[in-house]
C-alpha cells in the first residue's frame, strides 16, 4: 500500500507542489486530508508533513472504496488515522443498506477514528436530491453514535438544515465541522453546541472575510486546522496541489487573525486533535 495511492480523478490542481513552509516549533495534526487523491504516495506525504511539524494526519473517505483505502493506509502508517463515510454528493444518489453496514464495520477498526465526511452540500446537489442527502446524514449520525466515533461534517450552503438535523437526531459526543464554511454567527452557534470547527486553507483567500471573522470568534479549544489536501491550498499558492505539509500556513494565518502566538495556538490545536481523535 505504501507505494501506491488510489487517485481516481483529476482534482483540478495545476502546477508544481508549493515549497515547504517554515517548520512549526510545536507539532500539530492535519485533521482532514485525502491521501488517495494526492500525487505523492502516502509515505512521501507523511515524510513531507513531518519535516515541517505536521506529525500526524487524518485521511478521509468519500465513498465505500476510498473509505476502505483510507483504513488500509492508516493501518500501515502509525501517524495516520482514517475517517470513513459516504460524501453527501455521493449520497445524493442514494445509499444501500449493505454500504451502511460495511461503513459501520470499518468505523469500528482501531485506526478509524471518525465517521466522515458526511453532511449536506446544497451547492452541488439540486433540491430534489436533498432528501437523500439528509437521510444519509441521519444514518451517519447513528453510525457515529453506535461506534463511539466523532462525526466529521461537510456543510456547504446548508447551515440551517445541518444544525437542525444534528439537533433532531441528537449529536454524537464529538462533532467536527470540516473546512468550516460559516460566518461568525455560525461559529457562535457551533460553539454554543460544543462543536469543533476545523479551518482549511480557504481561510487565507482574499474573499474569505467571513471565514476569518469566524476563526477570530471561535473558542480556541474548539479549533482544528486541516488542509483538505489536495484541495483548498492556502495563499499564495491557491490552485496548486495541496498537501498536509502546508498546514503551517493556515495555522499561522489563523493565529494572526486571532492576534495569538503561533506556538500557543499550536499547542491548543494539538491538544484538541488528540481529544477529538484519541491518542496515537
Amino acid at each position: 500500500m505504501s507505494g501506491a495511492n488510489a487517485r481516481a480523478k483529476d482534482t483540478g490542481r495545476k502546477g508544481d507542489p508549493p515549497p515547504p513552509p517554515e517548520p512549526l516549533d510545536i507539532e500539530i495534526i492535519d485533521s482532514h486530508c485525502h491521501l488517495d487523491l494526492m500525487d505523492a504516495i502516502p509515505a512521501e506525504a507523511v515524510a513531507a508533513a513531518r519535516a515541517v511539524g505536521i506529525r500526524r494526519m487524518v485521511t478521509v473517505g468519500v465513498d465505500l472504496a476510498t473509505s476502505r483505502w483510507q483504513a488500509a493506509v492508516a493501518a500501515e502508517f502509525p501517524d495516520v488515522y482514517a475517517a470513513v463515510a459516504i460524501h453527501p454528493n455521493e449520497a445524493a444518489r442514494g445509499v444501500d443498506e449493505a454500504t451502511f453496514a460495511e461503513l459501520t464495520t470499518l468505523a469500528r477498526l482501531p485506526q478509524v477514528r471518525a465517521v466522515g465526511e458526511t453532511g449536506l452540500d446544497y451547492f452541488r446537489t439540486p433540491p430534489e436530491q436533498h432528501a437523500a442527502q439528509q437521510e444519509s446524514f441521519r444514518r451517519h449520525i447513528s453510525i457515529a453514535k453506535e461506534t463511539g466515533r466523532p462525526l466529521m461534517i461537510h456543510d456547504r450552503e446548508a447551515h440551517d438544515d445541518t444544525l437542525r438535523i444534528l439537533a433532531e437526531e441528537g449529536a454524537p459526543a464529538t462533532v467536527v465541522f470540516h473546512a468550516f464554511s460559516g460566518d461568525a454567527e455560525m461559529a457562535k452557534a457551533c460553539a454554543a453546541a460544543g462543536y469543533v470547527m476545523s479551518f482549511a486553507g480557504n481561510v487565507t483567500f482574499k474573499n474569505a472575510e467571513q471565514l476569518r471573522a469566524a476563526a477570530a470568534v471561535a473558542p480556541r479549544e474548539l479549533l482544528l486546522v486541516e488542509t483538505d489536501a489536495p484541495f483548498l491550498t492556502p495563499m499564495p499558492f491557491r490552485g496548486r496541489p495541496n498537501g498536509p505539509y502546508l498546514a503551517p500556513l493556515t495555522l499561522r494565518a489563523i493565529a494572526e487573525v486571532r492576534a495569538e502566538a503561533v506556538d500557543e495556538l499550536a499547542a491548543t490545536v494539538a491538544a484538541t486533535a488528540e481529544r477529538v481523535f484519541g491518542p496515537w
